[in-house]
């Protein structure tokens, strides 16, 4: 099984994510955009076979981003645009994205790569379970922790 985060975003999702892709050493695979959503089939309700949203207009989306996908080794990381309907807070709320390397030094480039468009809320420095960890939030509502160089647990 994989677990993928899935990031929502109130219009700024491409920012985001063309940020994410040089922060984080990845690639961006692929988009989609409202825009080119395809037609539902003739005499289909307009949402068939998703949750029950009312029926929207989803022209006013336009270039906004529908999937976007980031690959990042094996990893990978996707979002969206929220529709308004949805009413999006501005940030994503109960979610950190957790990213963990093998030494200190990956977690610190790293950290300092996302550090640039983000809030340090706890600054990078060595725990009792790894050499490295530090917690930010960036710009896009988005809250990170970065953990390299994990300790031994210790035994009792």
């Amino acid at each position: 099984m994989n677990i993928t985060p899935y990031l929502h975003f109130k219009d700024n999702c491409e920012e985001a994510f063309k940020f994410y892709e040089k922060a984080l050493g990845g690639k961006i695979i692929m988009t989609s955009r409202f825009k080119d959503m395809p037609p539902p089939p003739e005499g289909a309700p307009s949402n068939e076979g998703c949750v029950d949203v009312p029926q929207m207009d989803m022209s006013a989306m336009g270039e906004k981003i529908m999937h976007i996908r980031l690959q990042v080794g094996d990893a990978i990381l996707m979002g969206s645009d929220s529709p308004p309907v949805f009413e999006h807070p501005g940030k994503v709320q109960g979610c950190t994205i957790a990213l963990g390397f093998d030494t200190a030094a990956e977690a610190r480039k790293i950290f300092d790569a996302l550090a640039t468009r983000c809030t340090v809320t706890m600054p990078v420095g060595e725990t009792f379970w790894a050499e490295c960890f530090g917690m930010l939030d960036d710009e896009f509502g988005v809250s990170w922790m970065v953990n390299g160089g994990e300790k031994p647990a210790p035994t009792a």
